[in-house]
């Protein structure tokens, strides 16, 4: 069974090593794009329409209720903004989870459950901007 082992993993290293090749003379946005253009405008639209978002909301929350009174300038002050925000992603997580295995539609008018995957979608985003010290700035 070792032997069954190390022999998957080097075949699963040639496979992957010919995809890196292909890719390198290939311009992988470009043939996405032409191959997938419904998908990846979509996905553009999407983006574009949860940063609109995420600017409205933040307009009317400020930057605050993700620095939860911080300034986030310690190590301990990100950590505990990165916790609030896995937190917020979770309860968007159960949410979702709830909904699906009840196959129900949502019990809050006017709030589907793609509204909570965008949801996760825009907090994952704020957590990476928190992570690399950009927030509030």
């Amino acid at each position: 069974m070792e032997k069954t082992i190390k022999e998957s993993s080097t075949l699963k290293e040639e496979f992957y090593s010919k995809i890196v090749d292909n890719t390198k003379n290939t311009d992988v946005i470009s043939y996405m794009e032409n191959k997938y253009p419904e998908m990846t405008q979509e996905f553009r639209k999407i983006q574009q329409e949860q940063y609109e978002l995420f600017l409205r909301k933040q307009h009317d929350y400020g930057p605050q209720n993700v620095a939860v009174g911080s300034l986030l300038k310690t190590a301990k002050d990100i950590k505990l903004s990165l916790l609030g925000l896995w937190f917020r992603i979770q309860d968007k997580t159960e949410r979702i989870k709830t909904l699906l295995m009840r196959d129900e539609k949502s019990s809050v008018q006017d709030e589907p459950v793609v509204d909570s995957f965008n949801d996760i979608s825009v907090y994952g985003i704020m957590a990476q901007v928190v992570s690399r010290g950009k927030w509030a700035k």
